[in-house]
Parts: C-alpha cells; sequence; structure tokens
C-alpha cells in the first residue's frame, strides 16, 4: 500500500459514519444476538476455539451480519476474503478460489470467503461456489436479509448452517447508544450531549431493531445540534425528529416480510380481529403492495373463512376487487378497509373449503364411481335407449321443490362432504339440510 492509499484508508476510517467506526472487534465488544453469541452458545464457541465452518447470517439489516463476519476475520488463524454479491461475478469467484487454493497447498491455511448479500448470486455463481465449499477449500459465510431456504439453492444450503439473527432489543440499542455517547476515540464521547427522555425513546422505538439506524441517526442529530452557551448539545424530540433516517416498514414484495405479512393479515381476518385486519393491511399499503393482490386476499378469505356463513361476504370482497381496479390508490385504501373488516367481523365457516378438498381426495385417491343412470345426459339421439335419464324425478316438480332420490355413485351414497356449522346463515342451511337428510 503506497502513501498516498494509506492516507486515504486513513481519511475514510475517520470520516466513516458511526455505525462502522463503533463496528466491535471481537464476540466480548458485541451487542445482541444472544442466542447465538451468549457465553456458551453454538457461535461464541465456535468462534472461540477457531472451529469455523459454513455458515450464513441471515437477519434484517443492521443487526449484526458483517460485523459478526468480520468478528470472525479478526479472531480466526484462516484467511479471509470479501465479495459483494452485487458487484462479483464468477470470474471473482474463480479468483478467490485460485488464492484459496494456493494458500492450503503453500501454507496449509484454509479461507474463509465472506459474500455479503449471498442471495443476490444466481444460480451459476452459487454453483460456482459449491464443489470449493464442498471439498472444504473454501469456508463459506454469507449475510443476507432474504430467507436463504428461499434465495439459495439447496445443494449449497445443505453445505452450511443457517444462523438467524433478531432486530436488537430495546435494552440492546440502548446499550449502543450509550457506548457512542460516551467512547471519545471513536463514538460522540468528545462532545457533550444532552438528550431529552423523548427524543431517546423515539429513537429507540424508530430504530425498529436496527442498530445502524440507531447510531447513524444520533450522529445525524448531534453534528447538526448547535451547541448552547454552556458547550452542551441539547437533542430534543423535535430535533431527533428531523435528524433521523426514517426507516420504511420492512416489506419485500418477493421475500419473507410479504409472506408474512399476507399471512398475518389473512389470519387476522379468519380469527376475526378487525383491529390485527387493518394493522398489516396498512403495513402492506404502506409498502406498496399491490392493492389488486390484496383484494384477490380478501376474496379468497370471503370464502374460504366466512363461506355460507355469510354469503354476502364474497359479493363485497368481489366488489371490492372491482372498485379499486376502477378507483385506483390511495382512495382503493378505504375500498379494501372496507372489505377486510366486513370479512374479519363476519361469522366464519370453513365448510365449503373443507368440503371440496375432501370431495377432491376421494376423486383422486380412490376408485371413480360412474354416474348413475338416472343422472345421465339425456338430450341427444340414443341416449333414451340407453335408458339415460329414464327414472329421473325432477325436484321442481314435487312439493317444496325437493324429492327423494340417488345422486351420488353406486357406493358412494352414504358420502357426507358438506357439514354446515351453526354459525349465521349457515345455521339456516344446516336446518334446511336436516329436514332433507
Amino acid at each position: 500500500m503506497d502513501l498516498f492509499t494509506m492516507s486515504m484508508e486513513d481519511k475514510l476510517k475517520k470520516e466513516a459514519p458511526l455505525a462502522d467506526r463503533m463496528r466491535p472487534k471481537n464476540v466480548e465488544e458485541f451487542v445482541g444476538q444472544d442466542h447465538i453469541l451468549g457465553e456458551g452458545k453454538f457461535l461464541n464457541r465456535a468462534i472461540k476455539a477457531d472451529r469455523i465452518n459454513s455458515m450464513i447470517f441471515y437477519g434484517p439489516p443492521g443487526t449484526g451480519k458483517t460485523t459478526l463476519a468480520m468478528i470472525i476475520a479478526n479472531q480466526t488463524r484462516m484467511r479471509f476474503e470479501k465479495l459483494s454479491a452485487v458487484t462479483a461475478g464468477v470470474k471473482d469467484i474463480r479468483e478467490v478460489v485460485a488464492r484459496a487454493e494456493e494458500s492450503l497447498k503453500i501454507r496449509g491455511k484454509k479461507t474463509i470467503l465472506f459474500v455479503d448479500e449471498i442471495h443476490r448470486f444466481n444460480k451459476s455463481q452459487q454453483d460456482a461456489l459449491l464443489p470449493f465449499v464442498e471439498r472444504g477449500i473454501i469456508i463459506l459465510i454469507g449475510a443476507t436479509t432474504e430467507n436463504p431456504y428461499f434465495e439459495v439453492n439447496k445443494a449449497l444450503l445443505s453445505r452450511a448452517m443457517v444462523l438467524q439473527l433478531h432486530p436488537l432489543e430495546r435494552n440492546h440499542l440502548e446499550q449502543l447508544l450509550d457506548n457512542a455517547l460516551s467512547d471519545s476515540e471513536k463514538g460522540l464521547g468528545s462532545y457533550t450531549v444532552e438528550i431529552s427522555h423523548e427524543a431517546r425513546d423515539y429513537l429507540l422505538s424508530i430504530a425498529q431493531g436496527d442498530g445502524r439506524i440507531l447510531l447513524n441517526s444520533i450522529e445525524i442529530g448531534v453534528l447538526s445540534t448547535e451547541p448552547g452557551e454552556d458547550g452542551k448539545r441539547r437533542i430534543d424530540l423535535s430535533g431527533i425528529k428531523e435528524s433521523i433516517q426514517i426507516k420504511t416498514a420492512k416489506y419485500d414484495k418477493g421475500g419473507d416480510e410479504h409472506y408474512d405479512t399476507i399471512s398475518a393479515f389473512i389470519k387476522s381476518m379468519r380469527g376475526s380481529d378487525p383491529d390485527a385486519t387493518l394493522y398489516y393491511l396498512a403495513k402492506m399499503i404502506n409498502a406498496g403492495e399491490d392493492p389488486i393482490f390484496i383484494a384477490r386476499r380478501i376474496i379468497i378469505a370471503a370464502s374460504e373463512d366466512v363461506g355460507n356463513a355469510d354469503p354476502q361476504a364474497l359479493q363485497i370482497a368481489t366488489a371490492a376487487l372491482q372498485a379499486v381496479h376502477a378507483i385506483g390508490m390511495p382512495e382503493g385504501r378505504i375500498i379494501l378497509s372496507q372489505a377486510a373488516l366486513y370479512v374479519s367481523t363476519a361469522p366464519k365457516s370453513n365448510r365449503a373449503y373443507i368440503g371440496i378438498d375432501k370431495a377432491l381426495s376421494d376423486i383422486r385417491n380412490e376408485e371413480i364411481g360412474a354416474v348413475p343412470l338416472h343422472l345421465k345426459d339425456s338430450h341427444y339421439g340414443g341416449s333414451k335407449a340407453l335408458g339415460h335419464g329414464k327414472t329421473y324425478l325432477n325436484p321442481h316438480d314435487y312439493s317444496g321443490g325437493h324429492v327423494e332420490q340417488t345422486y351420488l355413485p353406486e357406493g358412494l351414497e352414504d358420502k357426507v362432504y358438506y357439514e354446515p356449522t351453526e354459525h349465521g346463515y349457515e345455521k339456516k342451511v344446516k336446518d334446511e339440510m336436516k329436514k332433507k337428510r
């Protein structure tokens, strides 16, 4: 490294964001993730024993994935290489592998390869890594905010342990904040900072478990606040609101948050909780989810979870889809809200869903019975000679519009697929069916 490069690196370190400057160098300094890094836990023991195997750190931003990789780099006796999946290609992977093979041959040292945002590697890039991870030439450490079970191919995933990192808890965020405000060398300790209780509480809440957001936001707050006559930089609620890096709700239309949020939305409607229904609906709307997708899910819930307990739910949900399509957003949010609330507060029955699945199971797994002769089509020439429809009884010709006759195939006459509940309109259906059965 020449003098100019050294000077540039030194300048970058000094001017790096607070979150980077405060990055811990060892396990003892790391804050949070006690379930894997606490005393006696798996990763703690593996790092201290220098027994690192391939692993993937999976969790939301600002929870320590890259930091843990750098701690491993600092504390291991293995070589360490780093690639970003955003910029690296197969050529870069091959160059890393070549250096790793040379190190193993000449020095007997294995190489740890840290791949940031590994979910961005395509199949060919992941395949290029596989044989070398398999042979142990490379110890792979991947970091991803996306569910690796969706984004990483199964062969590579089977050779790596997935360690899930959680959003930082409030006490961990408080510790990070206090450390940053007191550290004079890397943090903000050289400033005299006084932060109000309201501002502190707001900052800890809005960070949503993200240490990077917390640290970089307090740095902006401190540096953008003029000191008073006594030299103190006083940060109140309005000051922190103006300074904070506002983070949108975690939501990725192709990842976990998409599937988890729509799942929670559906289950809240099914569970008749209108408040939770609106919360998850708002989260999806705020994240820019396709309103037509949301409307379709409401339609499915109206049929699957409400069914004939309130047949009007399906009509309202279907009308909502048409209305949202015609009106669009942001006004469409009101229509989605009305439909979702109707489904959430309606009486529930999943018997239509259960009934069709039971019938499908019999069709797929049992011998399919022949249509009874009296139900067969009798509208073509020669059908009557075959006996089709000969003994069919038309219900409209009988009192009450009902007449006893067999509809199911022979041998299945006693099968029951639809069993109405006692809920809402379906109770009336059940009573009518009792009379007929």
